[in-house]
């Protein structure tokens, strides 16, 4: 009776400190997004706070004040959904063919991939590449196309596969299925913590794309959601810095620092609903790769 008091005791300690080390988490997400909502004059006095000392929606306003923020949230939707979709069958085709030992010189088809998470060609044979050969160029699919493929995924997608039992790779082929079918109808199904963790990794890196929207990109309607929060991040603070020099003593202030907080709630709010959904399986296939390779 006592010992299973003492278990009763620790387990809810353990949850007390588990529910303040996720406040602990959770608090400066809040205090981003509570200053977002502060007028520049007080966050500059007053600092960043929990509780606005003056309310103001100046940042948000200045951030969705042109018809290019919900053009480039849906380009950026589509990148990631898009993206995310064809590099999980990219990334799932190329690491079932490369498990087992079911492919001729698979060694050294893992070693050229291998080499290219060592060294790179760099940004001007890339852009040679992307511009007059494939000619992506102006295109949205110059963000998915580059990035269909990530080696390291790859591979941690390959040492899940061959964590699966060999048995049923041959008892499916003494039925008769062929390779697709053995992919589509069991290997796929019993790897959902690997495809959850990979594709949340895939959605992140699509989200934040804007790198592809600088070099690449000369059709507004085409940039990405960060390349056009960092354009207006830039521009607010170049007219913060000229309306410093020459403004007079109480004239309003620009909200640079309350729109780097604003962009910061504009941008990471849609991804960070997806973990939710994806905690069963993030936790289990973040083991992926950690046992064997």
């Amino acid at each position: 009776m006592k010992k299973s008091n003492l278990v009763k005791s620790i387990n809810g300690l353990m949850y007390i400190l588990s529910s303040l080390f996720a406040l602990i988490c959770l608090y400066p997400f809040l205090l981003v997004m509570f200053s977002s909502f502060t007028d520049e004059g007080s966050l500059l006095r007053e600092g960043y706070s929990i509780f606005p000392h003056k309310f103001s929606v100046a940042a948000y306003v200045a951030i969705f004040s042109t018809n290019t923020v919900p053009d480039a949230y849906l380009v950026t939707i589509f990148i990631t959904i898009t993206g995310t979709f064809l590099s999980l069958l990219i990334t799932c085709a190329a690491s079932y063919a490369l498990s087992g030992r079911r492919l001729y010189y698979k060694n050294y088809i893992n070693f050229y991939f291998y080499f290219t998470m060592l060294f790179s060609g760099g940004i001007v044979p890339q852009y040679i590449l992307i511009t007059k050969y494939l000619h992506l160029s102006d295109t949205i699919w110059v963000y998915i196309i580059p990035a269909l493929l990530s080696p390291w995924n790859m591979f941690l997608m390959r040492n899940f596969f061959n964590d699966i039992p060999v048995e049923l790779f041959e008892s499916a082929k003494i039925e008769g299925a062929g390779e697709m079918t053995i992919l589509y109808r069991i290997v796929l199904p019993l790897s959902l913590p690997a495809l959850a963790t990979i594709g949340l990794f895939y959605a992140l890196g699509y989200w934040s794309s804007w790198f592809p929207g600088m070099l690449y990109v000369d059709n507004p309607r085409l940039y990405s959601l960060q390349y056009i929060i960092m354009r207006i991040i830039r521009n607010i603070d170049m007219a913060a810095t000229i309306a410093a020099k020459g403004a007079p003593a109480g004239s309003p202030i620009a909200p640079s620092y309350a729109v780097r907080l604003a962009t910061a709630v504009v941008t990471i709010g849609p991804i960070i609903f997806l973990y939710p959904f994806l905690q069963k399986y993030f936790v289990g296939g973040l083991k992926v790769g950690a046992i064997k390779g």
